[in-house]
């Protein structure tokens, strides 16, 4: 079995003083924002570049759109879709996220061993393969909280308390992947906003990102260009989108996770943080 220890690991991965910003990848025809814009290799690979240069400092790869009412997708395809732009991602010495919830997928980034997270929106459940793979193997993963599936979680979601609900849910399932053989010191947290959750519980948890920051992992929010409706501008989406962003980051998030990387890098700088390299 591979160490991971909470010393070398998210520690050691993340900058200091700062919460990272991972670019998101959507290798899909039909993701919810930028579905097909990346869909054929080069121009997901042209996207890597795009991101790399406007700071990224994770870049997460997705073969799987996960927007409420997607079907899924065979590994087979996801494998099909991520592995040549992931490849890339890695030769640039920029850490990458593979953002799948199929174990296959998981072994084939893994290949990439120290340079690969594991970004799971089903927290290891989907794939039962998932949590032997990672017990083995020992990397940063990331659980995240969803209700339902993707089809659909947002068919009326209900909640006695969003933010309770969801800290005793992401508390348990970090319980249970240690309790198996996975290290603390590999797991970060996300709420999972979108996934599940109607505007007013997405608000909410933003709202008490820092309560799920003391439970002592990092936290990971996905903010972007999901609080504002079908309707509202790209600018107005964007503007909401960055707001959030140094919200979570005042809040405490470790990592954000964004589609506009320049941007949210210029509004965190605005709000204080030194974004220089580390």
């Amino acid at each position: 079995m591979a160490s991971c220890d909470l010393s070398n690991q998210w520690v050691d991965l993340l900058p200091d003083g700062r919460p990272a910003l991972m670019g998101i990848v959507n290798i899909t025809p039909d993701s919810f924002s930028d579905g097909g814009q990346f869909y054929e290799v080069q121009d997901a690979i042209n996207h890597v570049q795009k991101l790399i240069s406007a700071g990224a400092d994770i870049i997460d790869i997705g073969g799987e759109s996960t927007r409420p009412g997607a079907a899924p997708v065979t590994p087979k395809e996801e494998l099909r879709r991520t592995m040549g732009p992931l490849a890339y991602a890695v030769e640039t010495g920029t850490l990458v996220s593979i953002d799948t919830r199929n174990a296959a997928v998981m072994r084939g980034a893994l290949r990439h061993r120290d340079t690969v997270i594991i970004n799971d929106i089903s927290a290891l459940r989907n794939d039962s393969k998932s949590i032997e793979l990672v017990i083995q193997e020992q990397p940063p993963v990331i659980l995240m909280h969803m209700a339902g599936e993707p089809a659909t979680m947002n068919d009326d979601p209900h909640y006695d308390d969003i933010v309770a609900d969801v800290i005793n849910w992401l508390v348990s399932r970090a319980e249970f992947c240690m309790a198996a053989g996975l290290d603390r010191g590999c797991i970060a947290l996300d709420p999972g906003l979108g996934f599940g959750k109607a505007h007013a519980h997405d608000l909410a948890l933003l709202d008490n990102l820092d309560r799920i920051v003391d439970l002592g992992f990092p936290v990971c929010i996905g903010a972007s260009r999901k609080l504002t409706s079908w309707s509202a501008t790209p600018t107005t989406r964007l503007v909401v989108s960055t707001t959030a962003a140094v919200i979570a980051a005042m809040k405490g998030a470790a990592i954000l996770r964004v589609h506009d990387v320049a941007e949210t890098r210029g509004a965190l700088r605005i709000a204080g943080y030194d974004m220089s390299r580390s």
